[in-house]
């Protein structure tokens, strides 16, 4: 006669994570299936955990690159400065719980598998995302634990995106690439009408890098808004090191500075230099960062980045071309969705290539990846694994060459 008590029922961490991650539409895994076109699910989900992101002050990050090493710096000096700081970006490398965090410590286990169990029904009865459920927790979860400040990073684009039912202190606007094209667009104009989709009425923004195209399009919106306009770039005298050492850092530290600068002109902050001159050297320690021009090995020297489009690709192939080495050597990976015809002229020729698929359904098998890239004359091996390809750069590189792994997210991830 014995009875089972309720919590048999509940799914543990686990079990959590892959039902989120199976049963719903998630972008990192399938793509285009998973991109939703509006707010309703957001504000409606928002709106059935009591909205807790009426309750959180907020700086939202977008852009096409950087806005997750700006937004890990801004995390990083609101700590120093010693606030509490809640940080949600996207995607994860190894662990979901990566996306939420307060001063760098992620969200528990406990809180994601009681947030699921409780709202799984709501959820499934009204066709909830991966992405939409996942913002709806950080917020929730950022709201119970009173963080001081939430810097809140745009998933894709802005201007559908889940993250934009918040009211920032600052929008934040990196730059603006060719990437994720079939949802965003395929011109720079209509990829910063997206991004710039943040922008809202009153509230400043600040723009990293903008070119002839994207410049008038951010403008225009300002002015509709009504929001102070500031172009980083145009602005900030970058002079502070971090310990985020690739080269485009130094536009992401501009963009930061800006912010921050806007942030101590309002009443509710206060943040002074040696808050960021150590916030800035200590980004990995306060947030506990990876895969940011990040080294592995140094006899051979080994970098993984994640930088997996055109943009983000040609700043780590030119820093690439200014280290010392005998022998070049690549794992490269990418997904389904990029462009080879406008990614694979960036690498060097060389180089020797060990090319793989990551272990994703959206992953691009290896030998047509091989078959392209010959026709770019970047030759090399097939192998079955990201780790397969790995092993066998180490066992081919001798003390004085240099591994670089990249091309891919989920190929950082794996050998993470």
């Amino acid at each position: 006669y014995f009875s089972p008590p309720l919590f048999y029922s509940k799914m543990n961490y686990q079990e959590t994570i892959n039902w989120m991650f199976n049963q719903l539409p998630m972008y990192q895994l399938q793509g285009a299936s998973a991109y939703k076109k509006d707010l309703t699910n957001a504000y409606l989900l928002a709106n059935h955990l009591g909205n807790p992101e009426k309750n959180l002050k907020c700086i939202h990050v977008a852009g096409t690159n950087g806005k997750g090493s700006t937004s890990h710096m801004l995390a990083s000096i609101f700590q120093e400065a010693g606030y509490t700081v809640g940080l949600y970006t996207s995607p994860h490398l190894k662990d979901y719980r990566e996306r939420i965090k307060i001063n760098g410590e992620e969200i528990s286990e406990d809180f994601v598998c009681e947030f699921i169990n409780k709202n799984k029904a709501f959820f499934e009865a009204n066709d909830m995302s991966f992405f939409e459920m996942t913002v709806g927790l950080a917020f929730d979860y950022f709201a119970k634990e009173k963080v001081d400040i939430a810097i809140i990073e745009v998933g894709m684009g802005g201007r559908l995106d889940a993250t934009n039912i918040i009211t920032p202190l600052v929008s934040v606007i990196t730059n603006i690439g060719l990437d994720h094209t079939q949802f965003l667009g395929n011109t720079l104009e209509a990829i910063a009408f997206e991004k710039a989709g943040i922008i809202k009425s009153g509230i400043p923004v600040v723009i990293g890098e903008y070119t002839n195209e994207t410049r008038p399009v951010f403008e225009s919106k300002a002015k509709e808004n009504n929001s102070e306009i500031y172009f980083a770039s145009d602005l900030i005298h970058e002079r502070f090191p971090s310990d985020l050492i690739g080269d485009y850092q130094v536009h992401n530290k501009k963009t930061v500075l800006q912010t921050v600068a806007i942030i101590n002109t309002q009443k509710d902050f206060k943040i002074y230099e040696t808050d960021i001159k150590s916030g800035l050297l200590n980004v990995v320690k306060n947030t506990k960062l990876k895969g940011r021009w990040q080294q592995l090995g140094e006899f051979p020297k080994i970098i993984c980045d994640t930088a997996h489009n055109k943009n983000g690709l040609e700043i780590v192939m030119k820093q690439i071309q200014k280290e010392k080495y005998d022998t070049l050597h690549i794992v490269l990976g990418v997904v389904n969705d990029k462009d080879l015809n406008e990614v694979l002229p960036l690498f060097p020729t060389n180089a020797i290539y060990y090319f793989c698929k990551p272990n994703i359904p959206r992953g691009f098998d290896a030998k047509i990846l091989q078959e392209k890239a010959a026709g770019f004359n970047l030759k090399g091996e097939v192998f079955n694994s990201v780790s397969d390809s790995y092993t066998a750069a180490l066992q081919n590189a001798s003390k004085s060459d240099f591994i670089y792994i990249g091309g891919s997210t989920f190929v950082v991830a794996e050998i993470l």
